[in-house]
Formats: structure tokens, C-alpha cells, sequence
């Protein structure tokens, strides 16, 4: 099956003169095991191009060999959804300013998910669901479980007043259900094809329950 991964392409974090990007364990990790369960993943960014990054790991193997595979992206807007069995978006401090209310994601992400496909996000890629609605007009994440960046995980990393907003409110807002966990710990909600983890440490998690995900896609048969 074929999973399309998105990157931000923001590098600036507010005003703060601080550089950020995408969070590469966000990225690598799930590409790993995307990949090693067989399916296919193309790697896009908002705006195309080489996507900026952050909190990377040179000692990491695996974030080495994703960084050695990824090159230059191809803009999201290059996307066809149809193409695509699922959807995720990686995190990284960079997605709160050009993941949110974007029309290109949020048109990728209903038509992945309208067609029996997974939508997938860590740390802060949910906000990549904020202003996502379906074809009917209900906020994808209506009534939905979720979970995200806790607000006292970005007070503890001292970027609350630096964000746009707070993650897990805006969740909250459209509808969601937001199930925090432990501060840094290992954090992942499935709730039917939405999954969803709350920071760094739930990479794999997520991923891994995006591929169950898939699997039941697949046994169930069922895409348009």
C-alpha cells in the first residue's frame, strides 16, 4: 500500500529568531517501519523543496538513512490522493504555522479518508487536522479521540506564548476528545482511521498502529 508522508516547510519559530522544521524521529522512525512492513512511502512538503529540520540525531541510524533518501521534496499541492492508501503528517514545531487551515492538506486528508484510508500524525503534525472537514461539513475530528503536543508539554518547553495557538484546544474545539498522557512519555490513539500520538516518543507507536490500520483497510477490502 502506498502512505504519503508530509513535511513542514516553516523554518521559524514565531519571533523568537529561532530556527525549526520538521522533527526528523518524527519522520525517519515511522519511514522505517512503514517500509520495513512492505509498503511504499513518497515524502512531500508544504512548499516543496528541501524541508527544513530539527532536533536531529547524527548518531541515529535510522534518521541517516531517511535524511540520505529524502532530497529535495515535491510540494504537497503536487499530491493526487488517489494515489494514496494513507496519510501522515510528521511533527515538529515548524507544522503550527503551515499545517493548520491549509487547503491543499486538508483536501488530502478528506480524500484519503473518505476513501476507506488512514490519516496518521505525531506531536504537533495533528495540527494538520485543524479545519479538516468532511465532504458533509463535520470537523474531522469531531467526536473523535485524539492525542497531540499537550498544553503542559509546551509550557515545559517554554513556547507557549509562542505557538499560534495550543494544539490540543483546537482539537478540542472542532469536536475532539484529547487524551493526554505522561509529559515525554509514549502517548498513541487509534480511533477507527485517525491515529494519532502525542510527541517525539510516540513515533513508533503511531506508525505501527498505522499499519494495523492498513491491514484491516486491506482485509476489509473496501476502497473506492
Amino acid at each position: 500500500m502506498r502512505i504519503l508522508m508530509v513535511l513542514t516547510s516553516h523554518d521559524t519559530l514565531g519571533s523568537t529568531g529561532r530556527k525549526t522544521g520538521f522533527y526528523v524521529s518524527e519522520a525517519a522512525h515511522p519511514w522505517e517501519i512503514f517500509t520495513a512492513a512492505g509498503h511504499d512511502v513518497d515524502v512531500v512538503s508544504v512548499a516543496g523543496g528541501t524541508p527544513p529540520r530539527d532536533g536531529e540525531d547524527a548518531a541515529d541510524p535510522i534518521q541517516r538513512r531517511f535524511l540520505d533518501t529524502l532530497g529535495v521534496t515535491p510540494a504537497a499541492a503536487d499530491a493526487d490522493a488517489s494515489a494514496y492508501d494513507a496519510i501522515f503528517f510528521a511533527g515538529g514545531h515548524g507544522t503550527m504555522w503551515d499545517f493548520p487551515d491549509n487547503p491543499v492538506l486538508a483536501g488530502l486528508t478528506r480524500d484519503i479518508y473518505e476513501r476507506d484510508g488512514v490519516v496518521g500524525a505525531v506531536c504537533h503534525g495533528p495540527s494538520a487536522l485543524a479545519g479538516v472537514t468532511l465532504s458533509d461539513g463535520t470537523p474531522l475530528v469531531s467526536g473523535k479521540r485524539v492525542a497531540a503536543f499537550t498544553n503542559a508539554e509546551e509550557k515545559a518547553v517554554g513556547l507557549t506564548e509562542v505557538v499560534p495557538f495550543l494544539l490540543a484546544d483546537r482539537l478540542v474545539s472542532e469536536g475532539a476528545t484529547h487524551v493526554p498522557g505522561p509529559d515525554f512519555a509514549a502517548q498513541v490513539v487509534a480511533d477507527d482511521r485517525l491515529v494519532t500520538g502525542q510527541n517525539p516518543a510516540s513515533a513508533q507507536g503511531v506508525a505501527e498502529a498505522v499499519v494495523e490500520a492498513l491491514a484491516k483497510v486491506s482485509q476489509g477490502g473496501v476502497r473506492a
